[in-house]
């Protein structure tokens, strides 16, 4: 398959939907600052995943964009949040000024709430699904980005700031704060898509492994990546004394590991035969990634 215009082509048609989603406008300039972030480009990677998932089934992820593009809402308001001075006082990120440096705490603050909200909003605009299947999926976004999963996740990060903590420490925190948004991904693609039992299984240990490689992959970068070519700044988990694969297992151990487990993560996909080569590719291009 050629994987640049298959990403390229989803990557389009997930901005042109927000493009068209914010053009709804609310009661108050906070619009503004919702679009700065979330139109500010970015690799699309939850929403794409979700659509190949669909793909791996046989079924089009075309049919299910407004749930795909509740999840870039859900992540680009963690972005703007860890950004905060309260939280990683982060001053760029995609290669530009973050949300509060130009809007405000304040509005930034509120930009990512009403980000969060709409969100759900949008995935229950989804059309001509089940509607149990598609409460449940809805169900499952919420828990992988609360308290269980992602903000549970952050959470753990920040009380373990200059803190040396064990691996089976680190995997909790980041299988909440990172993992969990592509566990979602992933088991909203399966289950609009009408997975079976088995097939469901193999997709989330799938999805549970790529989230995995794409966080060793991030602590390698924070070591070894340009801050130009990542559009924010390398470095930060050593001048926060923060625990991480590097750390634990040495830059090359964490390049092994990572290595070791995109090809766990691959071997879930051998069921799906061809039609997971997008899943494949997307899991060689997020793990080799230079940003």
């Amino acid at each position: 398959m050629d994987f640049n215009r298959y990403y390229e082509d989803r990557q389009k048609l997930v901005n042109t939907f927000l493009e068209k989603r914010l053009e709804k406008k609310g009661i108050s300039r906070v619009d503004e600052a919702m679009a700065y972030s979330l139109l500010a480009g970015g690799k699309r990677i939850r929403p794409i995943i979700l659509m190949a998932t669909a793909d791996a089934l046989d079924v089009s992820g075309y049919n299910f964009l407004p749930v795909a593009c509740g999840l870039e809402m859900i992540h680009t308001y963690s972005l703007i949040h860890d950004d905060l001075p309260c939280m990683d006082d982060d001053e760029y990120r995609r290669g530009r000024l973050t949300n509060h440096k130009v809007f405000g705490e304040a509005m930034a603050l509120l930009a990512g709430d009403a980000l969060l909200t709409l969100a759900f909003e949008v995935m229950l605009e989804q059309k001509n699904v089940p509607a149990e299947a598609l409460i449940e999926t809805v169900r499952e976004v919420a828990m992988c980005a609360g308290n269980f999963g992602m903000v549970g996740g952050q959470v753990i990060d920040l009380d373990s700031e200059g803190k040396q903590i064990s691996e089976e420490e680190l995997r909790k925190l980041h299988a909440g704060k990172t993992g969990a948004l592509f566990i979602a991904a992933v088991r909203s693609g399966a289950r609009l898509s009408g997975a079976s039992s088995e097939e469901l299984l193999a997709l989330t240990k799938f999805a549970d492994l790529l989230g995995l490689a794409f966080q060793i992959t991030d602590d390698i970068l924070d070591v070894e990546g340009d801050a130009a070519q990542m559009g924010k700044a390398a470095h930060s988990d050593e001048k926060k004394h923060k625990s991480t694969y590097v750390t634990l297992y040495t830059l090359e151990g964490a390049k092994a590991l990572a290595q070791k487990t995109v090809d766990e993560a691959l071997s879930c996909l051998e069921m799906f035969g061809e039609n997971a080569e997008a899943l494949r590719e997307i899991t060689k291009m997020m793990c080799g990634r230079k940003s």
